[in-house]
């Protein structure tokens, strides 16, 4: 073929088919190396995800599997993720890897009706004392109230802790996930953003209308990213401590979130 046919065939419409198909496929296998290489570098993410979430679960669920739901959720996050959004891939990855995690957990009930009745009563006592008095009671008079020792209010409230799945990321059956208000696949409408904004002012301030040593262990779980071994090292206290009071700061979170208007 001499040089003029050469050209003549570079420039014809089955050419630039070819090159354009060429040109797809290599961008596609690009992509697909990329997000083997993110997928590979944010492993550890995952294990840190269901060791956070498992931490409040009965200890015959298999981590294995939530580690597995995981992974999946970390794959679906590389394949979606779009840069041009200017989100940061950690931040996508944390919730896709989350929500993966929780809806493996959903499809598993583990909360017997005794534990459902306990969870209810405490919840009408909180809401009777808020009432009476116009403040929240204490954990030592919620149990007396309910009828119930310290101790055994705590088991109830991590027991309404994995009814939810619960960190704040699932404050009640009505309020929606923290992890939807932060990011959403695709972006919301004006009036989705409104009702974040609103939901998350709301959060701020329950946050912030809650006990000092409450406040403080929200913020050590769930902005520093502290794990409950950790949190009991700078609290002084025991991790099955912590966790006791994680339950109990998250149940009057919830509580807060139900009756704000």
């Amino acid at each position: 073929m001499d040089q003029h046919s050469s050209e003549t065939f570079s420039d014809s419409p089955g050419a630039k088919a070819v090159m354009s198909k060429a040109s797809a496929a290599y961008a596609a296998q690009s992509r697909d190396a990329a997000d083997d290489q993110r997928i590979v570098e944010y492993l550890p993410l995952v294990r840190h995800v269901v060791q956070k979430v498992s931490a409040s679960l009965p200890r015959h669920i298999d981590s294995d599997d939530l580690i597995s739901a995981g992974t999946l959720g970390l794959v679906r996050a590389s394949r979606r993720f779009d840069a041009s959004k200017k989100v940061d891939f950690k931040t996508y990855a944390y919730i896709c890897i989350r929500g993966a995690v929780i809806d493996e957990l959903r499809h598993r009930s583990f909360v017997s009706t005794n534990i459902h009745h306990q969870i209810r009563k405490v919840r009408e006592c909180y809401q009777r004392h808020v009432s009476a008095y116009g403040s929240p009671p204490g954990d030592e008079d919620l149990a007396s109230q309910a009828g119930m020792t310290q101790e055994q209010l705590y088991r109830v409230l991590q027991e309404a802790q994995r009814q939810h799945f619960l960190s704040i990321h699932g404050l009640t059956e009505e309020q929606p996930a923290l992890a939807s208000l932060a990011l959403a696949d695709e972006g919301p409408s004006p009036v989705e953003q409104a009702e974040r904004r609103e939901t998350l002012e709301q959060l701020a301030a329950a946050i912030r209308e809650l006990p000092e040593r409450d406040r403080l262990l929200l913020v050590l779980y769930y902005e520093r990213d502290l794990t409950m071994k950790e949190i009991a090292e700078v609290l002084s206290v025991t991790e099955s401590r912590v966790s006791q009071l994680h339950a109990s700061a998250v149940f009057k979170l919830s509580m807060k979130m139900r009756s704000a208007p």
